[in-house]
Parts: structure tokens; sequence; C-alpha cells
């Protein structure tokens, strides 16, 4: 079966030709320029693979209400070129097979569970923390939706106490992403966060901000496995800081070894690399065809 996925993100598009057991067998990175420069590339690399569905994980916000008018629309983005743009149905249009359509750590929570660190499990997490933060979570074998899909990269954290950044989030200033992405690094320190390797009081924070975010999403999904993706998860020193700062910060209050002695296990990078969001791709896509 020839299935396409296009893992759509703020600077760069994956596209990729694959199959039902998450098998890739071609993959091209283009630029994200405009829709109308960018658009007619994916449909002409597809239309030449001949493709039977596709998947489509999308940065956002997107709608992903499928009895909305502008289901599978970007929303309210930063990018102003894509803002309001109808990239499902453009899409659909021009291919007209079946589509699948998320958000871009959607389809890398629903990779990561079907073929890599949380396989064979019923949930899992996934967070990406690079120039933006965003998660996606699996509950029961199906994407964590309901009004919209969720924005777990706006949670709002405790400041540090001797951290007096801002933040970088223009609607929120302190929240997760605001205090702990890739640009609140750079800002904060002065020099990218690959400069920054063995700074421990860079990741220490960093991990204190991540951590927060982390127990928030245990005590209310309760997911059975937690993947760390995105330009951050490439510092070596910052799961163990990580895993460090939740087991102190649940004090002992679950009593599960996964949170616990087994946290290392637990919390972790993902299994299929960079290509979590283009192996969701197609998940989604064979469930389109489905």
């Amino acid at each position: 079966m020839r299935l396409g996925s296009i893992e759509a993100g703020g600077t760069k598009f994956v596209l990729g030709i694959g199959n039902e057991n998450g098998e890739i067998v071609d993959r091209i990175v283009l630029p994200t320029r405009t829709p109308e420069e960018t658009i007619p590339e994916v449909i002409d690399y597809f239309r030449k693979h001949h493709v039977e569905a596709l998947g489509i994980g999308s940065f956002g916000p997107v709608d992903i209400r499928k009895s909305s008018p502008t289901y599978g629309s970007i929303l309210n983005t930063p990018k102003l070129a894509w803002k309001n743009y109808p990239f499902l149905q453009r899409v659909k249009e021009a291919l007209g097979v079946p589509i699948g359509f998320t958000t871009d750590v959607n389809a890398a929570a629903l990779g990561e569970k079907t073929f890599g660190a949380a396989k064979g499990l019923n949930s899992c997490l996934y967070i990406t923390i690079g120039t933006g933060i965003g998660a996606g979570a699996v509950i029961h074998g199906k994407l964590l939706e309901g009004l919209s899909h969720p924005e777990m990269g706006h949670t709002i954290v405790v400041r540090h106490p001797e951290d007096s950044f801002e933040g970088v989030c223009p609607y929120h200033k302190g929240c997760l992403e605001g205090l702990a992405s890739g640009p609140a690094i750079e800002r904060r320190w002065g020099k990218k966060g690959a400069d920054l390797a063995g700074e421990r009081k860079v990741w220490e924070l960093e991990a204190f901000y991540i951590a927060q975010a982390l127990v928030q999403y245990i005590l209310i999904l309760m997911p059975e496995k937690i993947i760390i993706g995105g330009g951050v998860s490439n510092v070596k020193e910052i799961f163990p800081l990580i895993r460090n700062e939740v087991t102190s910060m649940l004090n002992n209050y679950i009593s599960l070894p996964e949170v616990n002695e087994n946290i290392k296990e637990y919390i972790v990078p993902p299994a299929l690399g960079g290509n979590s969001g283009l192996v969701g791709g197609f998940v989604l896509a064979q469930n389109a065809l489905d």
C-alpha cells in the first residue's frame, strides 16, 4: 500500500511515502514559504508517487472539527501568509484521495504510539520543545481532541525565583513556551541552545519549567509514556534533569513505579527520531482509507 505523509512545520515541510507498517520509502524536505509557493510543490510530489491516501500533521492552530465549515484550515497563526488558509481542502481538491488531518504533534504522538516508544501501550504524550512548544496525546488509542486540539505548550508555569526573564510568548509571556522554547533560551542567555551544551545552569532552569508542565500532564492525563522531541531533546543532560525534577515535584504522591524507580523508561526521547510526525502521517492516511 502506498501512503503519503505531510509534516508541515513553520520552517519546513517534510513529505514522505510509506506504507501501513510505518516504513518510509521516500522522504524530501521543502522550506515553508507562502502557500502559493509551497502547496503546488507538495501536490506535484504526491501526484508523482500516486498515493492511495494521505495524512497531514500541520503546525497550528488548526481547525480539527470535522463538522466545521473551516475544517482543515490553519487558523490564527503568526505566519500571516498561512492565516485562515484552507490547507486540507486545497490538497484534497488536487489529489482526490482520502486524507487524515490533525496537528503536527498529534501526528507525532500517533506515530510513537503505533510504531515507536509507546508501541503496545494504550496511551502516550508527545511533546516537542524547539522553536515553539506543543504536545499531543493518544488516550485509549485515540487522539485527545475536544473543542479543538490541545494547546499544552501554553500551560502556565511558576516562574523560578532567580529568573527575571519576561518570556517570549506574545499572549502569555510566562507560559511554558514563553519561558522554555528555543527562542526563550536564546533571548535569555544570548546564545542558541546548541551552543550552550554543558552549561548546567541553563539546563537546570529549562528542566525546572519542563518538569512543571509534565507533572500537570501526568496528574491530569496519566499517560503510560511521555516522549520528548524537538531540538531541546538533543541536549544529553536534559533528560536526567527533567526526570529528577518530575520526581521531586510529585514528591511520592503517586505510588507507581513508572514515575518513581522506573522513570528513566517513562520519560524518553522519540524511538522514531526525527520521523515521528512523518510516520504518524502514515497512520492518519491508513485510518482515512479505512
